[in-house]
């Protein structure tokens, strides 16, 4: 059984990967939280609160690799 967490990172680089959106889409969350064990694992978890989870991590990410890139573009 994998940690909440580790769901919720692993969806938020997986929809990036797949999407390049920063919104995150509620059809693709809900189809990951049925088919990849999210509901199996945590049913204390409702969609809702994954959503909330993957979507603050989504954003997070995608600043910090923002801020990567302008660190980066900044040093040539």
């Amino acid at each position: 059984m994998r940690k909440l967490s580790d769901y919720v990172e692993i969806a938020a680089e997986e929809y990036w990967q797949e999407t390049g959106k920063d919104e995150l889409d509620s059809l693709w969350i809900a189809e990951f939280y049925q088919d990849c064990g999210v509901l199996d694992d945590h049913p204390e978890h409702d969609l809702v609160g994954f959503y909330a989870l993957v979507q603050k991590a989504l954003t997070r990410n995608i600043r910090r690799a923002e801020k990567l890139a302008r660190l980066q573009q900044s040093r040539r």
